[in-house]
């Protein structure tokens, strides 16, 4: 794959946790990560350095940003900051999602 140009529908897919598909592009200095989130699906609250700012493509989803919960529909976005604590869940249509991490997280190359 040209690392300058790619479509998303070319990248394997991984399984993070049941219910989660994603696909990795990564830089050297960022990385963006394409998720689809099936209905009813809860990521539990966890922190980590690298920044995280995404949009919802589709669907929708319920995030939680340190003490802070938005519902988030297509065309909405958000920032994580480094070291915040997060997580998201997904009600009847669950969501695709994509996250922009910076530095790249090591654990999803």
């Amino acid at each position: 794959m040209d690392p300058r140009f790619f479509r998303w529908h070319e990248i394997p897919t991984r399984v993070p946790k049941e219910g989660v598909t994603m696909r990795v592009v990564s830089g050297d200095k960022g990385m963006m990560v394409f998720f689809d989130i099936g209905p009813h699906t809860e990521i539990p609250p966890h922190s980590h350095p690298h920044e995280q700012m995404g949009t919802v493509l589709e669907g929708e989803i319920t995030l939680i940003i340190g003490n802070e919960e938005r519902l988030l529909n297509a065309g909405d976005g958000y920032v994580a900051p480094s070291g915040v604590a997060h997580g998201a869940r997904t009600g009847n249509q669950g969501a695709k999602v994509v996250d922009f991490f910076s530095p790249p997280r090591e654990d999803y190359r």
